[in-house]
């Protein structure tokens, strides 16, 4: 089959690419969910890694960006997209194959530093492909419905990620045959056959020529390019400070609930697969309001959700865990999950929209090199300070006194990989600042996200519940009685009247 651009692309043609992609998508999480994350950190431990080697393991992906640099030049240069992706991304699959020989290693040490080096060509490997796919995609999708796309790409992108990552953990936890570490050679295995069918369909997906009368200019100067537009510094710099608060503590979840807590990789795996079923169950939810409201509405509902979630992780085992850390954890995972859909979705689709057409390589590129430098640098910070504050604790104890005794309540404390978490909910907060200064085209408020969703919510929920007070229950504070006039003003002339419910959806109709 031929991997050279299309002289001519039907909208037929561009619905098939979607259909490939949808696909595509879904197998390349797949790889993911049985060869990264948690799989990838439980065999580094298996092998001896420390905090410093699960950090590197964290940031080499974000680092290996920096292959995106010439492959700007080689995209330019070649002008053939869908070939560098094709191949770029499948040589990477054959290196997750050859990380599947790694546990027959005798020298643990040997193979930990066989796992980073396979892990750097993985990222490399990776980011060519994903500069040349982003200029791809640039080109051949169309701006409106991008939303509802991407949202069901990754429904079934997160949906088999769930199932192969469910299958993958219980595949090790269980392992029938020998050692268990060899349980993660049949994970990585699988991974790279997933891999495989991924690249099949993604070579389906048509690609339009480059155009030819757009000058072509040094990868330089064509990185400079983002940063004379003011709207697109600021994209950049709240993509770099989101990255730099959500990496000082995500990458260490799986350590903290294994070392920290004492949980084994079964119960860690269902943790991630509640995230994971709350993400797939949110995501058309929020492609449906990334279309009718704006990516920074959606941001701003979001991240302000999951920056929550991980300042109250250490408050699920105060003062020490407990029977209800797990439920605890669970709903935090949910939560989570449930932002991370929304967050994921709006941050792909924002540097999509505000990119310029003609300079998609370009934008895509840039803002991807920074954010994923701020990503990669945030975790190996963590791992250089992990055994600093390991030694250490920061408590806050309530104490009452009075004539006849006195008691203490352990209301804060803060150890180990905890510290973290709150230093990634400080910078998280400085993000959202940054946030709020990018300016995107039809901008909602995120009070107008929330009244979406909660419409959405209530929706489901008078064609599902049989309680009846469940609708009045999901219309407070966010909403008002749907029987109202919309043109009804408060008594007290404070100003005008937030929408109603019928106003809502006259301003974003349902697609």
């Amino acid at each position: 089959m031929s991997l050279a651009p299309d002289s001519e692309i039907t909208p037929a043609d561009i619905q098939r690419g979607k259909d490939a992609l949808v696909r595509d998508g879904a197998w390349a999480n797949v790889v993911g969910a049985l060869s990264g994350g948690i799989i990838l950190v439980g065999l580094a431990l298996e092998l001896g890694a420390g905090p410093l080697a699960v950090g590197a393991l964290a940031a080499i992906p974000f680092f290996g960006q920096l292959a995106q640099i010439p492959a700007i030049g080689l995209v330019e240069r070649l002008r053939q997209r869908r070939r560098i992706a094709v191949w770029s991304i499948t040589a990477g699959r054959v290196v997750v194959l050859a990380i599947a020989l790694l546990p027959f290693l005798e020298d643990k040490s040997t193979a930990l530093m066989l796992l980073i080096a396979g892990q750097i060509a993985i990222a490399v490997l990776g980011a060519v492909g994903t500069c040349s796919w982003n200029s791809w995609m640039h080109d051949l999708l169309p701006k409106e419905g991008l939303g509802q796309f991407f949202a069901r790409r990754l429904f079934w992108a997160t949906t088999l990620a769930l199932a192969g990552g469910l299958a993958g953990g219980l595949l090790v936890d269980h392992w029938p045959f020998g050692e268990r570490i060899h349980g993660y050679s049949a994970a990585f295995a699988a991974a790279a056959l997933a891999g495989f069918v991924s690249s099949y369909w993604l070579a389906q997906v048509p690609e339009p020529r480059m155009d030819k009368g757009v000058e072509r200019s040094s990868v330089a100067s064509m990185l400079r390019l983002p940063f004379r537009d003011a709207n697109f510094r600021r994209l950049i710099l709240f993509m770099t400070s989101w990255n730099v608060a959500v990496n000082l503590a995500a990458p260490f979840f799986a350590m903290y609930l294994m070392q920290q807590l004492g949980f084994g990789l079964g119960i860690v795996v269902v943790l991630w697969a509640v995230s994971q079923v709350a993400n797939a169950l949110t995501l058309r939810q929020w492609g449906q309001l990334s279309d009718r409201l704006s990516n920074k509405a959606i941001l701003g509902l979001a991240a302000p959700v999951y920056l929550g979630c991980v300042l109250a992780l250490p408050f699920t085992a105060l003062p020490e865990r407990h029977l209800l850390t797990l439920p605890l954890l669970a709903v935090i995972h949910a939560l989570m999950g449930a932002a991370a859909g929304g967050i994921g979705l709006a941050t792909g689709n924002i540097g999509l929209k505000l990119a310029p057409e003609g300079h998609g390589t370009a934008y895509l590129a840039t803002v991807s090199l920074f954010g994923s430098l701020a990503a990669g640098i945030a975790p190996i910070v963590s791992g250089l300070f992990a055994d600093w504050f390991g030694a250490r604790e920061l408590s806050v104890v309530i104490r009452w006194v009075a004539p006849g005794g006195g008691s203490e309540v352990l209301a804060m404390r803060l150890r180990h990989w905890e510290f973290f978490f709150a230093f990634s909910f400080a910078i998280g907060l400085y993000a959202l600042h940054a946030l709020s200064r990018v300016h995107e085209k039809d901008e909602a408020s995120e009070r107008e996200a929330v009244q979406l969703m909660t419409l959405e919510a209530r929706r489901i929920m008078r064609s599902l519940s049989s309680v009846g007070g469940l609708r009045l229950a999901t219309a407070f504070p966010f909403g008002r009685p749907t029987d109202r006039l919309p043109d009804e003003a408060p008594s007290d002339g404070a100003g005008a009247a937030e929408p109603t419910d019928t106003e809502i959806r006259e301003r974003h109709p349902q697609s």
